[in-house]
């Protein structure tokens, strides 16, 4: 099935309007697998020229989108999702040295879109529109009726990051092709090869020439030009704050989804079960190696059970297993590049060189920074505050679960917190004074399911997210009004 993506050279192809074509300069980029450091393949860097081919394909594609009925979207969609399935092993195994992510991991990421795709298209069909009556408006007679449909906003520019290629383009495209919208997908440099992967499926599966195209380059060379470009209808970007701030400032007048970056609190009350939050925070913190928005990326633990929690957290990380994932199973892999391991380490060495004890960790190998727990961490401490979006985990003690809310709610993010506590009306007096998108009670922060809301505060993010609400966000209400002459 993947076969046509590669010209004779092995370089991977860009899909424009049904076709997969090369660069005309010939420009490639190498992807370097984070294991190892080999070359998983080369890929097109498209030109100006590529994207406007793209983007004028997508918009005059979407003119007959629009016409096909719901259901038969839904059908294609469900044949997307089939064949998603029936090639998750290959798509998993390209993960696993294109981004380093376990294999396990893959599978569960594929199957979980295939989920996405099919409940998409089942929601699709009940969101289309409603009837609305006059005379519930006082001061009207009931002499008018509306008829409110859903239109689609036009091309829609997919942006997907690094670390769920496969997860993230999909929970783009997929509401966007639904509501009748066409798309350009940019996918992160790193993991491209995986989405060009996906992207042959719904070839595969039948979707219409131009509808969705890919495009694959460096951010820094086309990013500007793809975001400004006068025939995009909207933007949906997954990444980091900083690229997501430069996208809002350089966009006039055009709509937004985006879902940024996060300093996830766990707020531990003295009432905790300790073996719960203890499971909980180590999967939220370290699972692959904490490269996710919604990771666990601090404690705040009130005094009285501090030392008790700190040593239940330090067995549970000492146990963590790392290293090379295609050799062994393992939680800890190495980071996206070495400019990312750097980072961490570099927060680390900050937090050890204030007073943070070091409790386990503090290696780096290469790309592999191992698995790091600092207690007596303090709000002086960049790693109080900055996302490291690696393998290290503070631990900062309060006095109260006053003190843990304000420190929690100083941050410039707001993603998700997650509250550790016995007692509901606590949960609760938490919850409602946290500054976030999601609040987790006795649980790991995560995304899902994928029906729920998703969203972020402050930094972290504009717009909602999951199923219904993205397919919302790309599409816009249309008031027909019927007059009724007595």
């Amino acid at each position: 099935m993947f076969k046509q993506l590669q010209n004779e050279e092995k370089i991977y192809k860009n899909y424009i309007d049904g076709q997969w074509v090369n660069a005309s300069d010939n420009k490639t980029i190498e992807i370097i697998s984070p294991i190892d450091n080999s070359i998983v393949g080369k890929v097109t860097a498209v030109s100006q020229n590529h994207v406007d081919q793209a983007i004028a394909a997508a918009k005059k594609a979407q003119k007959e989108w629009v016409k096909v009925p719901m259901n038969e979207r839904a059908k294609l969609m469900y044949r997307v999702s089939d064949l998603l399935e029936s090639q998750k092993e290959a798509i998993a195994k390209m993960m696993l040295h294109e981004i380093a992510k376990d294999y396990k991991s893959g599978i569960a990421e594929v199957e979980r879109t295939a989920d996405f795709i099919r409940f998409s298209a089942d929601t699709a069909k009940s969101i289309m529109g409603e009837n609305m009556a006059s005379g519930s408006y006082p001061g009207f007679k009931d002499n008018k009726m509306s008829l409110v449909v859903r239109e689609p906003l036009g091309v829609v520019l997919a942006i997907s990051p690094f670390n769920y290629p496969i997860n993230l383009s999909t929970s783009k495209i997929v509401p966007a092709l639904m509501m009748g919208n066409s798309v350009v997908l940019k996918p992160a440099t790193q993991g491209c090869i995986s989405t060009l992967l996906l992207v042959r499926i719904f070839e595969e599966a039948g979707l219409p020439a131009g509808l969705l195209n890919i495009i694959t380059g460096k951010g820094s060379e086309i990013g500007d030009f793809i975001v400004t470009h006068p025939a995009i209808d909207f933007v949906n970007f997954t990444g980091s704050t900083e690229i997501g701030q430069r996208i809002a400032k350089l966009t006039t007048m055009k709509p937004l989804l985006m879902e940024l970056g996060g300093k996830d609190a766990a707020i531990v009350l003295d009432d905790a079960n300790l073996d719960l939050t203890v499971d909980n925070i180590v999967s939220g913190a370290y699972s692959y190696s904490g490269q996710r928005c919604t990771a666990v990326k601090r404690i705040l633990v009130v005094n009285e059970v501090a030392d008790a929690l700190v040593e239940k957290l330090t067995k549970k990380v000492e146990s963590l297993s790392a290293g090379n994932p295609v050799e062994k199973e393992v939680t800890i892999v190495p980071l996206i590049n070495e400019g990312s391991a750097t980072f961490v380490e570099e927060l680390i060495e900050d937090a050890v060189h204030k007073g943070a004890v070091l409790k386990v960790g503090g290696r780096r190998e290469k790309n592999l920074v191992y698995p790091t727990l600092l207690d007596h961490v303090t709000v002086d401490m960049d790693l109080a505050w900055k996302e490291p979006f690696g393998p290290v985990l503070p631990i900062i003690r309060v006095p109260s679960v006053d003190e843990a809310i304000r420190i929690a709610n100083h941050s410039e993010y707001g993603l998700q917190s997650a509250v550790f506590t016995e007692n509901i009306d606590r949960a609760f007096y938490v919850a409602k004074r946290l500054e976030v998108g999601t609040v987790q009670i006795n649980n790991k922060t995560e995304r899902g399911p994928d029906h729920f809301p998703f969203l972020g505060v402050k930094s972290s993010g504009i717009g909602v997210q999951g199923i219904k609400y993205s397919m919302e966000a790309m599409s816009r209400p249309k008031a027909i009004v019927f007059n009724i002459n007595d």
